[in-house]
C-alpha cells in the first residue's frame, strides 16, 4: 500500500523513463538518477522513496510500454500509462478500479465520492487482516492520494465524477499483448 507516496508522479516518471539505459539494472539506474537529482523533492530521504515508488511503477510495464511512454504517447497517454502502471503494481488499486471504476461506469453511475472507496476498503477489509489493521488515518490517507491519482489520470473529474479514457489503437494494442484484462482499469475501454 505504499501508493501513498505522492500522486501520480508523471513528471519523475518521465525523467525515469527517458533517462533510463536498456540493459542497466533499475538499481544501478536508481543510484545514479538520485546522484543527478532526478527527482524535485527537497529532501533526500523524499527522493529515495519517491524514486523507488516510480521505479517500482515503471518497472511493471514492459519495454514497449516504457518507450511508448517516454517517446510517442502524447501527454494524455502518459497519464493512461502511469495508471496501467500502478494498477498493475498495486492489486488494491487494480480491484478498486475494476470492481468499483468500471462496474460503475458500465451502469452509469459516475458519482465517485470518498463513501464509495471507505465502502469498498471496508469490504476488503473483512478478508484482508493487513486492510483490517489500517488506521483511521492511514486509510484516509490512502483515499486521498488515491483520488489525487485518479484526478490527475484524468480517471475521476474535479466535480467527483467517473470520466472515459480514450485510448489510442496503438495504446490497445500495447496493452493486449501485455494483458488484455487491463483494458478494463480505463473507463470505457473493457467490459
Amino acid at each position: 500500500m505504499s501508493f501513498g507516496v505522492g500522486g501520480l508522479m508523471l513528471n519523475e516518471s518521465l525523467t525515469i523513463a527517458h533517462a533510463y539505459r536498456p540493459g542497466e539494472t533499475w538499481a544501478c539506474a536508481r543510484e545514479r538518477l538520485l546522484a543527478q537529482g532526478a527527482s524535485s523533492l527537497p529532501k533526500l530521504a523524499s527522493q529515495t522513496r519517491a524514486l523507488r515508488e516510480v521505479y517500482d511503477r515503471i518497472g511493471h510495464l514492459s519495454d514497449a510500454e516504457r518507450h511508448y511512454l517516454s517517446v510517442e504517447a502524447d501527454r494524455t497517454e502518459q497519464q493512461a500509462v502511469m495508471w496501467l502502471a500502478i494498477c498493475r503494481t498495486y492489486r488494491f488499486v487494480y480491484e478498486f478500479a475494476v470492481e468499483v471504476i468500471n462496474e460503475r461506469y458500465q451502469s452509469w453511475r459516475l458519482d465517485l465520492g470518498h463513501e464509495v472507496f471507505d465502502r469498498f476498503l471496508a469490504d476488503k477489509a473483512e478478508c484482508d487482516p493487513s486492510l483490517a489493521a489500517l488506521s483511521p488515518s492511514t486509510a484516509a490517507k490512502l483515499r486521498q492520494v488515491l483520488f489525487r491519482i485518479l484526478r490527475e489520470a484524468g480517471v475521476r473529474s474535479v466535480e467527483g465524477r467517473i470520466q472515459p479514457i480514450w485510448l489510442s489503437g496503438h495504446m490497445k494494442r500495447l496493452i493486449e499483448e501485455s494483458n488484455p484484462a487491463d483494458l478494463r482499469i480505463f473507463p470505457g475501454n473493457g467490459g
